[in-house]
């Protein structure tokens, strides 16, 4: 399968359903009643999305400066715990945007989960992406997440970035539809090692702030597996299989993460027995990379409650 094809038509089919359940991350939990008056339709909802968060690092281009305790909010991992300050701050529907001071703060990661959570109360089949964005910093894919929903008019699964208000738009100079991201603009972290791996891309152009590289790459792969396990970690949690250099890489165990990421769909039951390796699997303590710490992860159900 090259970089970036995807399967579409029937043989999806039989896994939608899969895709239209809550994770452990991704459920509202108490909050779900907020859930029941939100709009219908993956434009949007990300509109909804885009009024409760803020982005950590792009703030201050929307007026804000954070303080310690704003910026603390981005090591959030559920859905649930996000709603909860939210809704402590502003008890009125999610539909109400908050003034961008106000708004949870999160990264690309908060708002694509977020954004999946809602799309799959409505419904709709729905995960999360972890890979690498290329509309950013030119020449470069920074690390990155978005939302991955099928589309039952076009019967397919399409890209969102709920992160993409007009601000960031136009901040951005993004020439596409935030709502259908293009395959080239966004790769998933399997695509992204297949094309460094066959010598198609740079891995130095992989990457986010000062940490470039193909170790970056496959640490990512092995998020979005995870990710493709309702296990949907920080961009920063560091666990199991992932190296902080090329040489500690397990190349022919990222190729094989690799291949099942690029086709979740045809390879549901492997990406389950995946999980089970130790190098895929969330422990219950992963190291927290900005923090420079270890932190305990809450309890996750068991896979098959969710998948």
């Amino acid at each position: 399968m090259e970089p970036g094809a995807r399967q579409s038509g029937g043989s999806l089919r039989v896994n939608l359903d899969l895709w239209r359940k809550p994770g452990a991350l991704s459920t509202p939990g108490r909050h779900a009643d907020h859930f029941k008056r939100l709009p219908t339709g993956p434009a949007a909802l990300a509109g909804v999305v885009q009024g409760m968060l803020m982005h950590e690092h792009i703030s201050t281009t929307y007026g804000v400066a954070l303080d310690g305790a704003q910026h603390a909010q981005a090591h959030v991992r559920s859905v649930e715990d996000m709603l909860d300050g939210i809704v402590r701050r502003d008890p009125r529907p999610l539909t109400a945007a908050r003034a961008p001071g106000e708004r949870q703060v999160g990264v690309c990661r908060h708002f694509t989960l977020m954004h999946v959570a809602m799309l799959r109360a409505e419904g709709v089949p729905a995960r999360a992406r972890c890979g690498f964005a290329a509309y950013f910093v030119k020449d470069k894919f920074l690390d990155h997440w978005v939302t991955e929903y099928w589309s039952d008019d076009q019967k397919r699964w399409l890209l969102v970035d709920a992160q993409l208000d007009a601000h960031q738009c136009s901040l951005f100079k993004v020439d596409f539809d935030p709502i259908d991201v293009p395959r080239d603009k966004f790769l998933i972290a399997g695509d992204a090692w297949v094309l460094c791996q066959r010598g198609q891309a740079d891995p130095q152009a992989f990457g986010i702030l000062d940490m470039f590289g193909l170790w970056f790459v496959a640490s990512n792969v092995i998020r979005d597996a995870a990710a493709l396990n309702n296990r949907e970690m920080l961009p920063w949690d560091v666990w199991g299989g992932m190296s902080q250099t090329d040489a500690g890489i397990d190349v022919a165990f990222i190729d094989r993460v690799a291949a099942l990421t690029q086709e979740p769909d045809a390879h549901h039951d492997d990406l389950r027995l995946l999980y089970s390796d130790p190098r895929v699997r969330v422990p219950d303590t992963v190291f927290n990379a900005v923090l420079g710490r270890p932190e305990a992860v809450a309890p996750l159900s068991p896979l098959a409650d969710s998948l």
